[in-house]
């Protein structure tokens, strides 16, 4: 589960961080797909990643992948412009842009882990049955507590805050290399 935060430079979280301003200029604007391009091999490997917006300080969308899909330059047009129509808020407004923040987390694989392996500053993933949930390593900010950040996490999966001790329920941890862009 090591995550090397060195490994992308200073530039290239730059340039990732201007993809996603890009893309969601372009798409608000004339409602078009922006089609980043780049001779760096590095952006183009798969990789998962989570894009969260932020406006004001506050949660204004995030959507991402817990899995590699797609190469990490197109995973970050998608999922800015997925994390602007994000179903919890109304969808991002061309005005807005000027004060947007964009945050983007790359993440590494996901390891098994136990209830008692889980450590504060973990991304975590839930799973039972059907449900499931991830709360980004970003998330412990909010919620310092290890029983509150994993019960929110259970009913975020739609499951009994208690569940998180029961066998049934399954963990995954991660880390997360993040880097943001403000606007304000």
């Amino acid at each position: 589960m090591v995550m090397d935060e060195e490994y992308y430079t200073a530039g290239e979280k730059e340039f990732l961080l201007k993809i996603a301003m890009k893309s969601l200029e372009k798409f608000l604007l004339s409602g078009e797909k922006f089609e980043p391009q780049t001779i760096n091999k590095k952006l183009w490997e798969k990789k998962a990643v989570f894009v969260t917006l932020n406006l004001d300080n506050k949660l204004r969308g995030c959507m991402g992948n817990i899995e590699p899909i797609e190469s990490l330059i197109l995973s970050v047009r998608n999922n800015v412009l997925l994390a602007a129509n994000d179903p919890r808020f109304n969808p991002l407004k061309t005005n807005e842009l000027k004060s947007i923040e964009i945050e983007i987390s790359i993440l590494s694989k996901l390891q098994l882990a136990t209830v008692d392996s889980i450590n504060y500053g973990d991304g975590v993933l839930v799973k039972r049955g059907n449900n499931f949930a991830t709360y980004l390593p970003s998330v412990w900010k909010n919620l310092k507590e290890k029983n509150v950040f994993l019960s929110s996490l259970c009913e975020k999966a739609g499951l009994e805050n208690d569940l998180c001790h029961d066998p049934e329920t399954k963990f995954w941890i991660y880390r997360a290399t993040s880097f943001k862009l403000s606007k304000s």
